[in-house]
């Protein structure tokens, strides 16, 4: 009889399951059929069509092969004219890998990096995975916790305070995932000043810049000496709604660039050819898609913020991505507390803040990557679940 707990990783059977999939795997149950839920982060639009028809034309081809490791030719020009006409930034085609997904593209930049002991400078509360890869690569996650109070900004002391002569990697994960907090140009030039001097590399983790409210984005890449040390990640789930085709890609400097895309050779080979092709159109006729759903996220983004004020519940306005990290502290219920009770008493689910890293207590994250009828419906629940307690008090 084998001894699983002598044979499997300690390092990997310490990791905690993602929070964001506890919840948006309960739902899939027979059991929570009537539950509204505002938990994941996938646009409600279905792909544009012209991408789609893209995607089948390519099969219809017969276009079924491999792509070259780091991505069809083709698609990494298009890459590389997309991050020019959309944010100013400028890499060749050969510095481009597409992956698989956003996600794999921040396990190549981390992995890439990463040896044990390196720290990992981490503003939370932020998406997932930044933490585990790291600590599977033996590194050190150094965990900066952002302030409501700060519009959950990494700020130029939290980052001096948390920089050691060990800092390999800072992420800077915005616009963010779940806060919905951005960094302007003057902030990030703030940032920049402190890190110059140094080895540091930057994880840039860019996958929300196409939808920012009332500004456009700024990549710390476009600023003076960052554009050599920083690994930018960016994809097409969120801004042409191509979740399911699991698309991402990465750009940096060669030096970089090369090691990255040997661990993607060995690790995943290349990305599917279909999707590729199908981000192609995207990335060539797509630019007004964009703008449709970003106005669309800018109305429901507006409605549920003024939605959760009437109610009674304090949020951030969030100025990028397409979620809001409302304030739960004055109910006197921890972050799990309040979003499982929700489900429970009114069949909504939201996702405690927790999930997000600690310094999420006392917040949950909503997405409003959702039509406004649906919204409407939690925003209703959420009211009747926050009156009851009220009258508990």
């Amino acid at each position: 009889m084998i001894d699983y707990s002598s044979v499997l990783s300690k390092t990997v059977v310490d990791l905690k399951k993602s929070g964001i999939r506890k919840f948006f795997d309960l739902l899939n149950d027979e059991s929570m059929k009537d539950v509204v839920g505002l938990t994941v982060g996938q646009p409600d639009f279905v792909t544009p069509w012209h991408i789609r028809e893209a995607g089948i034309e390519s099969l219809q081809k017969g276009k079924t092969y491999y792509s070259p490791n780091a991505g069809f030719t083709e698609l990494q020009l298009e890459i590389s004219r997309y991050l020019e006409r959309r944010f100013s930034l400028r890499y060749k085609p050969s510095q481009t890998i597409v992956t698989v997904g956003g996600s794999e593209a921040i396990d190549l930049a981390i992995r890439a990096v990463i040896e044990a002991g390196d720290e990992v400078i981490i503003p939370t509360p932020s998406f997932v995975c930044y933490e585990p890869i790291v600590r599977m690569m033996g590194g050190v996650p150094v965990i900066v916790e952002t302030k409501f109070e700060e519009k959950f900004k990494l700020t130029p002391k939290a980052l001096k305070a948390a920089m050691t002569p060990r800092t390999k990697m800072l992420v800077l994960p915005f616009p963010n995932n779940p806060t919905g907090a951005i960094l302007t140009k003057s902030e990030l030039e703030e940032l920049a000043a402190l890190v110059r001097d140094t080895n540091i590399v930057i994880l840039a983790d860019e996958i929300y810049a196409e939808m920012t409210y009332g500004q456009n984005h700024t990549s710390i890449a476009t600023l003076d000496g960052m554009w050599e040390r920083t690994i930018l990640v960016n994809g097409f789930s969120k801004a042409y709604a191509m979740t399911g085709w699991r698309l991402g890609f990465l750009a940096a400097p060669d030096p970089i660039t090369e090691q990255m895309l040997k661990i993607h050779q060995y690790a995943i080979m290349c990305a599917p050819t279909t999707s590729q092709l199908a981000a192609v159109e995207a990335l060539r006729n797509g630019d007004e898609d964009i703008q449709m759903m970003v106005e669309e996220y800018n109305r429901r983004r507006r409605y549920i913020y003024e939605g959760l004020k009437k109610i009674g519940i304090d949020s951030f306005e969030p100025e990028g991505a397409f979620y809001i990290f409302p304030d739960l502290r004055k109910f006197g219920l921890s972050s799990d507390e309040f979003c499982n009770r929700l489900l429970y008493e009114q069949r909504c689910a939201i996702v405690p803040g927790t999930a997000f890293g600690q310094g999420g207590e006392g917040f949950a994250r909503i997405s409003y990557a959702y039509s406004v009828k649906h919204i409407t419906e939690a925003l209703s629940r959420i009211e009747k679940f926050v009156k009851t307690l009220q009258q508990e008090a």
